[in-house]
């Protein structure tokens, strides 16, 4: 596989989730590469770090002021909020 295909790769689903679930389990305990380091199955650090940037944009991760990776999904509040008319956007 060529470099350049190599760089268009994205992690399988499988590994995302997996990272999902040690984040969500171990919210605020770990900073970015000792949670890399934790991780249950071993991967790449750039596929990592592709993982975070993923999560925190989709609003399920945060960084604290400290550089601990946080869980910060709610999706029973998101259902509260999807409801309101008032906050709809049209």
């Amino acid at each position: 596989m060529s470099a350049a295909a190599q760089a268009t790769r994205s992690p399988q689903l499988d590994t995302i989730r997996m990272v999902e679930d040690f984040v969500r389990e171990h919210s605020g305990e770990y900073k970015r590469k000792a949670l890399w380091k934790a991780l249950p199955r071993g991967m790449m650090y750039q596929t990592f770090r592709q993982i975070i940037e993923y999560l925190q944009e989709s609003a399920k991760v945060g960084i604290d002021a400290e550089g601990k990776v946080c869980w910060v999904h709610n999706p029973a509040l998101y259902r509260e909020y999807i409801g309101r008319d008032d906050l709809r956007i049209a």
